[in-house]
This record gives C-alpha cells, sequence and structure tokens, in this order.
C-alpha cells in the first residue's frame, strides 16, 4: 500500500461516496435522537418498576433483532408491496429512483438505532432532578419550554454519547445499504467488500478502510471536545 492509493480517493467519484454515507449516517443518527429522546424519557419517569423493566427488556430484545429482519421488513413495508408507492407519490419520487433508495436507507438505520440510542439516554435522564422541570412550570413555563431549557441542556452529554454510538453503527453498515441501495446507494464498507472480495485490490481497500476510520475518529474527537470545553461542569 502506497501514498498513491490514498491519492485515487481523492478523486470526485469516491468523495460521493464518502460524503453520501457520512451524510446520510448523521441524517438517520439525528432523526433517531429526536425519536428516542421522548422515549427514553418516558421510560427514565416510569415509576412503577415493573412497567420500567418491561421497557427496558423490549428495547434489549430489539437489539437481538436480526439485522435481515429489520432490512426485509422495511423492503416489504416500503417497497412495491407495502407503502411504497404512496409514500413515494406523497414525497414526489420515483419509486426506483436513488432517493426513494436514501429514504429506505435511513429507514432501516433509524429502525436499528432507536433501541440503541434509547437504551443509551435512560441512564442520563434517570440522573436528572425532575424538580427542576417541576419549578419551571410552577413558576409558569409551559411544558415543551420547560424541557427545551433545563431536560436537554442538563442531558447534552448523552446527547452526544448516544450521537457517537449511532454514528458510528451508521458509517460501518454494511448488509442496509447493499439490500436496500439496490446499487443506486453504496456505502464506503460496501466498496471496501468490493475491493477485497470482487477486485482483490486490497491495497485499496486498506486505503479506503483506514480513511474512513481516520475520518470517525476525528468526528467522535470533535464532538468530545465540544462537550468538554462548552459544556465542562
Amino acid at each position: 500500500m502506497t501514498w498513491q492509493n490514498y491519492g485515487e480517493l481523492l478523486t470526485p467519484s469516491y468523495f460521493r461516496y464518502f460524503f453520501d454515507t457520512f451524510r446520510m449516517g448523521a441524517e438517520a443518527s439525528l432523526i433517531a435522537l429526536a425519536v428516542s429522546f421522548p422515549i427514553a424519557y418516558r421510560v427514565a419517569r416510569e415509576s412503577r418498576e415493573g412497567i420500567r423493566r418491561l421497557w427496558i427488556g423490549f428495547l434489549i430484545a430489539m437489539l437481538f433483532l436480526s439485522i435481515l429482519v429489520r432490512v426485509y421488513a422495511i423492503d416489504l413495508a416500503f417497497g412495491p408491496s407495502g407503502f411504497g408507492r404512496t409514500l413515494a407519490g406523497l414525497l414526489g419520487m420515483g419509486l426506483n429512483s436513488k432517493s426513494y433508495a436514501e429514504v429506505t436507507i435511513i429507514l432501516a438505520l433509524i429502525h436499528c438505532l432507536i433501541p440503541l440510542a434509547t437504551l443509551s439516554l435512560i441512564a442520563p435522564l434517570q440522573n436528572l432532578n425532575p424538580r427542576y422541570v417541576e419549578a419551571a412550570e410552577l413558576l409558569g413555563a409551559p411544558r415543551w419550554r420547560a424541557h427545551a431549557t433545563i431536560t436537554i441542556p442538563l442531558s447534552v452529554r448523552g446527547l452526544l454519547a448516544a450521537f457517537m454510538l449511532s454514528f458510528t453503527f451508521c458509517v460501518s453498515a454494511f448488509v442496509i445499504p447493499m439490500i436496500l441501495g439496490k446499487g443506486r446507494i453504496l456505502f464506503v464498507s460496501n466498496l471496501v467488500f468490493s475491493r477485497f472480495g470482487e477486485v482483490a485490490n486490497y491495497p485499496g481497500g486498506s486505503a479506503m478502510a483506514i480513511l474512513v476510520l481516520l475520518i470517525s475518529l476525528g468526528v467522535v474527537y470533535l464532538v468530545t471536545r465540544l462537550s468538554r470545553t462548552r459544556w465542562e461542569s
């Protein structure tokens, strides 16, 4: 492996694959956090121990559900035999277009991320004192504003940790873009597999894998740095 292998990755064609991978991973992670946060808050504030254990057990069971089962469930539900034509029409996309393939990939990623992100957020939310929100409501603040100005800022480190877990999962996703992308969308992980398994270009595949690792570590470092400098206690 030489520097030439890394130089080839700087071409616009490869840049598009890297950009799509990290863009779609960030979009899916942010949407998953937006869905997971109220679920985690509901579980964390559940006063009945038995119900809370059922919630946590259900979320853990979801983690053990096969990714293939999830992917084919999304493909069936949002494909031609499911709600695909209706959803594609509402979004103004063709059912076989690249844009709609992106939608199905993001939906599948969110399906996998919700239990992971929710379990990551339960502990930080349990450590928050609910009296802060109650005090804000007693002073006249609406419930949504009390949560927006108190709950979210105090749990931002947990949100950042959940985002990093979700983002790294998305960047390393292999089966989801391979099946739902239908050849129109490929993540970098699919390209690495192609280099190693199909064309036997081991130096090129290694360079691609190392570059993804370095970019991912850079994102994690920046998020961690932001957490320590802006929300340092």
